[in-house]
């Protein structure tokens, strides 16, 4: 089992970035796939991306790709997410997860574990 706490949402202006983090304690981190995730009110859990194991492969949403940027460090035990030129609709709960699985996934269902997820705001 792992435990997922993420960090470093907040309130941004449109065109800004934020770094968001999600440290992990329990099982050895580097025996999971991790993912991003977001969910915005009213609407259902999104895939925003995911890294493999070792980092050295990724996945990304449409929505996202050119502006994030998800990296891992195993010896930190942390998963990082960089959020660059934001936008309005990039404002949600930012849910870090954990995939025991072999290869990467981008639904919500594949997870294993879930952090309690931090709010991203950009204003306009």
């Amino acid at each position: 089992q792992v435990q997922l706490v993420e960090s470093g949402g907040g309130l941004v202006q449109a065109g800004g970035s934020l770094r968001l983090s999600c440290a992990a304690s329990g099982r050895a981190f580097s025996v999971y796939n991790m993912g991003w995730f977001r969910q915005a009110p009213g609407k259902e859990r999104e895939f925003v991306a995911a890294a493999s194991r070792s980092g050295g492969s990724t996945l990304y949403a449409d929505s996202v790709k050119g502006r994030f940027t998800i990296s891992r460090d195993n010896a930190k035990n942390t998963v990082y997410l960089q959020m660059n030129s934001l936008k309005p609709e990039d404002t949600a709960v930012y849910y870090c997860a954990a995939d025991s699985a072999i290869r990467l996934h981008t639904t919500v269902g594949a997870y294993d574990y879930w952090g309690q997820g931090t709010q991203v705001t950009v204003s306009s």
